[in-house]
């Protein structure tokens, strides 16, 4: 009798277990982060912002479509190897979506990423060409790529000298990577449009020696200097400009060579100078209190808070938007809440953010509006200049947003898209 009401209570207990409602999957977006090594304090705030922002999601709205975020991460240390072996480890957990904040790791996860059906998005960085959404079918840059940012820079030197630059001097100072080589063709052909000559000086990894460079730079005298840095090696640059006394509104870098970190190490040296921005300054916009009480209050914070606001936050934080921005549109496309990566690519792939969506998300006029597409994986290619007031500690957007040289830009795109395409064996897609 006791064996028989103890069967017919497991029954029970099985009739009720199969009666409730299966727990929905979680959306998976790694983290390739990197907050050790030289480029880790960078690394850390990027990362923080995008920690926070998925965190918010979850906490405010109860995820994607009622469907939880998870976002697990793993240390890069920003070296190539250890990238490659994150994206393998955590691949299988039905990730939909990787970022992985490094051009060098981008470039060895192009062929693996659209091998296994996972979009990436190299949000400003990685290879320039995959903006050709024909031949890049997984791979996303918007809203803007190096060499939009290349041609910002210029179109704001050439409006510093009523639109001419003939017999100006430009050096470039460059991380001796394949990061720091991107807009080296793009300003070789600007130069020859308006005129101006290009001399490019390498520093190698991670750039704590430029004492040669910087003595180059000092008896060349050019009229500006531009920075393809990272880490380390733009506090150290900043801090050399400072030293020879070169003129900081002569020395813009792109958006990788401008956070707080670049410039605070030189104290008042640092007054002046510029760096490109695809995204707003500053925390004084509506999201920000709702960080402030679902994420930071409530102790779920990334990091101890104090990243919140700046350059590097906002950049993760405007990454981890656009994706899940790209998951709410996936959803709507294929009328399901639990994605797969080749629907997270259709979301991306079909994402829209205007002025009235990012009013609504509490980013009102942050960034320029995005519309991707099957032939624009790179967006608008629209940058501003920001400049840093160092008697009040911060930076302040001195321009709107400009659009990159289309007529120089999509030829370079279209050249590296085929070659990559012809060296792969890849057909590329009919978009309509």
């Amino acid at each position: 009798m006791k064996l028989k009401k103890i069967g017919l209570a497991l029954l029970a207990a099985g009739v009720l277990v199969t009666a409730m409602p299966a727990a929905m999957a979680e959306l998976t977006f790694p983290m390739l982060s990197y907050r050790t090594g030289p480029y880790g304090p960078n690394g850390t705030e990027f990362a923080d912002g995008y920690a926070d922002y998925l965190t918010l999601v979850n906490e405010r709205d109860g995820g994607v479509g009622g469907v939880k975020i998870k976002a697990p991460e793993c240390e890069t240390a920003y070296n190539t190897e250890k990238g490659v072996e994150c994206y393998e480890s955590t691949k299988g957990q039905g990730s939909l979506i990787y970022q992985p904040l490094s051009t060098g790791i981008t470039y060895q996860l192009i062929p693996k990423v659209t091998s296994d059906k996972i979009p990436m998005h190299s949000m400003g960085y990685g290879r320039t060409s995959a903006a050709d959404g024909k031949v890049f079918e997984y791979i996303f840059n918007y809203p803007a790529n190096y060499w939009d940012g290349a041609s910002v820079i210029i179109k704001h030197l050439l409006d510093e000298n009523k639109g001419d630059l003939k017999g100006k001097k430009i050096a470039l100072i460059y991380h001796n990577s394949a990061y720091g080589k991107e807009p080296i063709r793009t300003l070789e052909e600007l130069s020859k449009k308006h005129g101006y000559t290009l001399k490019t000086i390498p520093v190698e990894h991670p750039g704590q020696e430029q004492k040669s460079q910087w003595l180059e730079i000092r008896r060349d005298n050019p009229d500006y200097v531009v920075m393809w840095g990272w880490g380390v090696m733009n506090q150290v640059a900043i801090k050399e400009a400072g030293n020879i006394n070169f003129p900081m509104d002569k020395f813009i870098g792109i958006w990788w060579a401008g956070s707080e970190n670049d410039v605070r190490p030189a104290g008042e040296a640092a007054n002046g100078y510029k760096a490109a921005t695809f995204h707003g300054v500053g925390s004084d916009y509506p999201v920000f209190k709702d960080i402030q009480k679902y994420v930071k209050d409530a102790g779920k914070a990334a990091g101890d808070g104090k990243n919140i606001g700046t350059v590097l936050y906002n950049r993760g934080l405007y990454a981890a938007m656009l994706a899940v921005e790209a998951a709410a549109t996936a959803q709507k496309m294929h009328n399901t809440k639990e994605l797969t990566g080749a629907q997270m690519r259709d979301g991306m792939e079909n994402l829209k953010v205007d002025k009235a969506r990012l009013e609504a998300l509490g980013l009102p006029n942050f960034a320029p509006e995005i519309n991707v597409s099957c032939a624009n994986h790179g967006g608008p290619g629209l940058a501003a200049i920001q400049q840093w007031d160092a008697k009040e500690g911060k930076w302040k957007l001195i321009t709107d947003f400009i659009a990159s040289d289309r007529e120089v830009i999509d030829p370079l795109i279209a050249e590296d898209a085929a070659a990559f395409a012809k060296e792969n064996n890849i057909t590329p897609r009919e978009c309509k």
